[in-house]
């Protein structure tokens, strides 16, 4: 299929999976394992691998303009897994996912911090089905479209690890949107009737970049500040009480698939 162009530029769409810069340019004689947590977990990436030197190897960095990512191996239950923290915002974060899969991860779990919209105790587990698209990443690696859609396989792990654990969680759907300063009154009030319980800032393009590449995407999240009462918006604690106890469920969770 040639260039679809279009008068709106994010509205053109070309599905060739070639492009002028590939993923993998920089040739990096590594190969990764088909497992990866790829998480929004702050500096808990980082004690984990500290805190368990004789089970986690730094195999590569991903070098962008601004910070150097860590890309860990870890024997986890026996089994390597790829381990590296996600930075924040679509375009930046589905740029390092796209590199993993071109060094050979087939299979990802993320997680992080969402706002809730509905009203949600802050460190409420949310396993996303669907995201919205209000984020400009997504349209260059699917076409134009309102939502995109969880793997199926993901979310059957997921939920499977959430309740052999018994830990409570909820469906939902999820608005990804790039402007965090732009989450006005009526854009809130529009995506809560549309049925979006969270907001985040990646999920979308990463399930269209999971899905061009044909690959297996999940995602969890977990409540930290509010915006249900939009005339009293809280940030609470940003959700620092799950950031630990989400690095070891995506652990077992990625185990699982």
């Amino acid at each position: 299929m040639a260039l679809i162009k279009h008068d709106i530029p994010i509205l053109e769409y070309d599905d060739s999976q070639h492009a002028v810069i590939m993923p993998t340019h920089d040739n990096l004689d590594i190969k990764l394992p088909s497992k990866a947590v790829f998480a929004f977990l702050g500096d808990v990436i980082e004690t984990y691998a500290e805190s368990n030197k004789n089970k986690v190897e730094k195999i590569a960095e991903f070098i962008s303009a601004t910070k150097v990512y860590p890309v860990y191996i870890v024997d986890y239950e026996g089994e390597d897994i790829c381990l590296c923290q996600a930075p924040v915002g679509s375009a930046a974060s589905t740029q390092i996912l796209d590199w993993l899969i071109g060094y050979g991860v087939t299979k990802v779990i993320s997680s992080g911090t969402c706002g809730a919209l509905a009203e949600l105790p802050e460190n409420t587990f949310l396993v996303p089905t669907k995201a919205l698209r209000d984020e400009g990443t997504s349209y260059h690696y699917l076409p134009p479209s309102r939502y995109v859609n969880i793997c199926s396989d993901a979310l059957y792990a997921i939920e499977k690890v959430f309740q052999k654990c018994n830990i409570p969680y909820l469906e939902c759907m999820t608005w990804t949107t790039d402007g965090f300063y732009r989450e006005t009154r009526e854009k809130v009030m529009y995506r809560k009737k549309e049925g979006c319980m969270v907001v985040e800032m990646e999920c979308a393009s990463l399930a269209a970049c999971a899905e061009f590449r044909d690959i297996k995407f999940g995602q969890i999240l977990f409540t930290a500040d509010t915006l249900a009462n939009i005339d009293a918006y809280d940030e609470r604690n940003w959700g620092e009480d799950s950031f630990e106890k989400a690095l070891y469920i995506c652990l077992d969770i990625v185990h699982e698939m």
